[in-house]
């Protein structure tokens, strides 16, 4: 039997199926592949978060921090780098935690 997925894994997935006396069949992207097969990764997530609550959510916004942490990579960036930059954000035009919804402006 086969299961078809087609999608990135993290990298010790392969390793984990062969333990498991099944056998992976992969491939390694180039780099424009990697970084859109991470592209989708991150919507694939993004959904995931959206369904799940509490220790799930959690786990799934780990696994959304990961993608992140890779696509900053990418761009020769760290997490710290992109923390630091949302810091700054956030110094200079707020966060989310007052839950403010801007519902219209008038001119």
């Amino acid at each position: 039997m086969e299961r078809i997925y087609n999608k990135l894994v993290r990298d010790k997935i392969p390793n984990i199926i062969k333990e498991k006396k099944e056998t992976p069949v992969v491939k390694i992207l180039g780099d424009d592949e990697y970084k859109e097969a991470l592209e989708k990764k991150l919507y694939e997530e993004y959904q995931e978060v959206i369904e799940e609550s509490g220790e799930d959510r959690v786990e799934e916004l780990a696994d959304m921090l990961e993608i992140i942490k890779a696509l900053a990579k990418l761009e020769n960036k760290t997490l710290d780098d992109v923390i630091e930059i949302a810091n700054k954000k956030v110094d200079k035009r707020g966060a989310f935690e007052e839950k403010i919804f801007l519902e219209k402006v008038i001119e």
